[in-house]
């Protein structure tokens, strides 16, 4: 789990991410990413109920991603706040997949090294 310096949790936040900041995405996943002038990078992990209307699937996705970014932390730029976005397709994928698509995406964005 990320700690809570590392989360997004304000809306306020979100809304300037989707108004103002870059994206990426592939298949799986959309990265939402906007400088937030700080030393530390921030995260937003949504999986809506078009994703699956189970809670517990949903809720799957976002430990895994979750897990992904706590062991690649130190290697992603500081600096930058992002909301990871999960597409239906994601289901049924194992943690490798959901990591190389996610890792991937980040350094199509150079955000990371």
């Amino acid at each position: 789990m990320l700690s809570r310096a590392r989360r997004l949790n304000k809306q306020n936040d979100f809304d300037n991410i989707f108004q103002q900041g870059g994206s990426a995405q592939d298949d799986f996943l959309v990265v939402r990413f906007l400088p937030n002038h700080l030393p530390l990078s921030r995260f937003g992990l949504v999986a809506s109920t078009k994703v699956s209307k189970k809670a517990v699937d949903r809720n799957r996705l976002r430990r895994q991603l979750s897990e992904s970014i706590r062991l690649n932390l130190k290697r992603i730029t500081p600096g930058w706040d992002l909301v990871i976005i999960v597409k239906p397709k994601m289901i049924g994928l194992d943690y490798g997949q959901i990591e190389k698509s996610l890792l991937g995406l980040l350094r199509k964005k150079k955000l990371y090294v």
